[in-house]
């Protein structure tokens, strides 16, 4: 399953255990190098899609400051669905390095 960058990132930054809304949009625009900025429109339709295909779950609820806070996790397929990405994404680019005649870059994993 091929995943949108948006969405990819999204799970990508739930690896490490579960965030709220802020914490996801913090963490995507650093996996990114500030290159993806996630509205928040964006990030909790992504969220519900994500959801309801079993790859997230809501794991708590809680008030903040008079602010409704919800935290999100990886699924067990959603874990999966991650990994398998990043493997197909390793893949093609060292496949892309190969074509183009070029060195593995430090610190890229490659």
């Amino acid at each position: 399953m091929a995943l949108r960058e948006q969405s990819y990132l999204i799970l990508l930054a739930l690896a490490d255990g579960p965030l709220h809304g802020y914490g996801i949009i913090k963490t995507v625009r650093e996996l990114s190098e500030e290159r993806v900025r996630l509205g928040p429109g964006t990030l909790y339709g992504a969220l519900d899609r994500l959801s309801t295909e079993g790859l997230v779950s809501v794991v708590k609820e809680e008030v903040v400051e008079g602010r409704h806070r919800r935290y999100y996790q990886l699924t067990g397929a959603g874990s999966e669905v991650v990994t398998e990405e990043t493997v197909r994404l390793a893949r093609l680019a060292a496949s892309a390095q190969r074509r183009l005649n070029m060195r593995p870059q430090p610190g890229m994993g490659v």
